[in-house]
């Protein structure tokens, strides 16, 4: 209760006048209509610089991601290169090996990426190279390698699925065909989980209230704002706002002040609980290090993982599953013949058997990954496979949500959900993880990899095996907000409706 209490604090309140606000917004439109107009008459006026500069491009595609898999499928070598960004972006698998592994060393994610969200993450491990980011990766890899660590982990799932995902999905069925945002329930899902995996506290997220997180909330808010520094077309724009501390700054400069509060307090109320005995992860880190600052960073690095990827795959995985009813019976079937009558959760050994199933979950990540793009810096010029050069300090981006949507890379039915592609013979067959980025590759593979995939599995077992997921309104092109992952725009709406499951009536959790 106490922790709940610390992740449910009211945010401190700022106020500014009319004025101010007035003046400073017109103070940036300048800045910024002077270095456009600087970069596109002295840097710049190609057709792509200027769909970008000018946002022409969203009079034709929903999202950025759509127009860039636009450019991508209709160049030669699937490379492109946004000037004004000094981005080169690409889709060839080669490429991707290229600066993934083969030449690892040449592409780290460099001080300008650094810099972006150095203000939110500081030196977690997803933000830093080096030293910096082998200590933390060996660390981390000793013990999410571990047995005990995934047991635990499943553990914390399984639990967290049958006390509170499915009373809460069964509660909304009987509410005469009520809305439920399902992106909003797996979050606060996925937050639960990550909290008590990595800091043995629990924020009750997903208790039947759905209680305010402003811990989640202010969260949300850094990520969505340090990601559009990255969208502008000068550093020296965000910059300049963050010295002044003016508009979206002021905005980011406040949540991250208040994220860095809450943190604090997760860390003094692990030392006031005692971490020495702890399986949490936080705890073996403070065991190791007692640098605040330090562990802070680790706070927010863990909740970035566990939390916010967690939720955007299994909300674009519930769409297409809503939306091809045919993919969620062939699961349902599958399911039947692994798990015993009457039985409730599916075991770890158990969902190793379910092939289809496990196909369907990377099939849904192909077309919607959770990562979007990831981008790294040329530390001195290259030659990229397919010929492309890159200057030294160039932005390097692979892009896994276009690379699902090359016919070169997935065949001429690559745009349609079909789980069948990644099985033969029933048996699920791996893919080059250079064709499928989506847990990065090489040096840098996500560690958390087979954890992920167990629980957005178990949660696709349980929640299809109790209920019927109906969309509320068609979501065709999906929307995605700015953000650090893929967030759908609007939410994921639908009806939940709980089902009878054979002799048994209704399913055992809602009885």
């Amino acid at each position: 209760m106490e922790f709940q209490n610390l992740l449910l604090l009211k945010p401190s309140q700022t106020s500014s006048t009319f004025l101010l606000s007035f003046f400073t917004t017109i103070l940036i439109c300048v800045i910024s209509l002077l270095l456009l107009l600087f970069k596109r008459k002295l840097w710049c006026n190609c057709n792509i610089c200027h769909t970008y500069l000018t946002k022409s491009w969203s009079k034709e595609f929903n999202n950025l991601c759509d127009w860039y898999t636009h450019l991508l499928q209709n160049s030669p070598s699937q490379t492109i290169h946004i000037h004004v960004l000094n981005n080169t972006i690409t889709a060839n698998p080669r490429n991707v090996e290229h600066i993934l592994k083969t030449q690892f060393e040449n592409y780290p994610k460099g001080k300008p990426f650094s810099s972006i969200l150095g203000d939110f993450l500081g030196n977690g491990i997803f933000n830093v190279d080096g030293d910096l980011w082998m200590f933390q990766r060996k660390m981390a890899s000793l013990e999410l390698g571990s047995m005990p660590i995934r047991s635990y982990a499943f553990q914390i799932v399984t639990n967290e699925i049958k006390f509170r995902l499915l009373p809460l999905l069964s509660s909304y069925s009987l509410r005469n065909n009520q809305v439920l945002d399902l992106q909003d329930v797996f979050k606060r899902f996925s937050f639960d989980n990550i909290c008590k995996f990595s800091f043995g506290l629990d924020p009750g997220c997903l208790e039947l209230s759905l209680p305010l997180s402003h811990f989640a909330n202010f969260f949300d808010l850094a990520s969505k704002l340090s990601a559009e520094r990255a969208m502008v077309a000068s550093p020296f724009i965000w910059k300049i706002k963050r010295f002044l501390n003016l508009g979206s700054e002021n905005k980011l400069k406040e949540a991250i002040r208040n994220v860095h509060v809450l943190a604090e307090q997760v860390i003094r109320q692990k030392r006031k609980l005692g971490f020495s005995t702890q399986q949490d992860l936080l705890s073996r880190f403070m065991a190791s290090n007692s640098d605040d600052i330090f562990l802070m960073d680790i706070v927010k690095s863990f909740i970035l993982a566990g939390r916010d990827t967690m939720a955007s795959g299994l909300t674009t995985f519930f769409f297409l599953l809503a939306t091809h009813p045919e993919v969620m019976t062939k699961i349902r079937e599958e399911s039947k013949r692994v798990m015993r009558p009457g039985q409730e959760l599916p075991s770890f050994d158990q969902l190793r058997e379910m092939h289809y199933l496990h196909a369907a979950v990377y099939e849904s990540m192909r077309l919607y990954p959770p990562i979007q793009f990831d981008s790294k810096f040329a530390r001195e010029t290259d030659i990229l496979p397919d010929g492309t050069r890159v200057k030294m300090g160039t932005r390097v981006t692979y892009h896994p949500y276009a690379m699902g949507r090359v016919k070169s890379n997935w065949g001429s039915d690559c745009l349609l959900f079909r789980p069948e592609r990644w099985l033969k013979n029933g048996v699920f067959c791996p893919q080059c993880p250079y064709k499928y980025p989506i847990f990065q590759a090489g040096i840098r593979v996500c560690l958390g990899k087979e954890m992920a995939l167990v629980e957005m599995k178990s949660v696709a077992v349980c929640v299809l095996h109790g209920f019927d997921i109906e969309l509320v309104e068609p979501l065709v092109p999906l929307g995605f907000e700015p953000g650090l992952t893929a967030t759908l725009r609007g939410g994921l709406r639908v009806i939940v409706r709980e089902r009878v499951v054979g002799h048994m009536g209704m399913a055992s959790w809602s009885m």
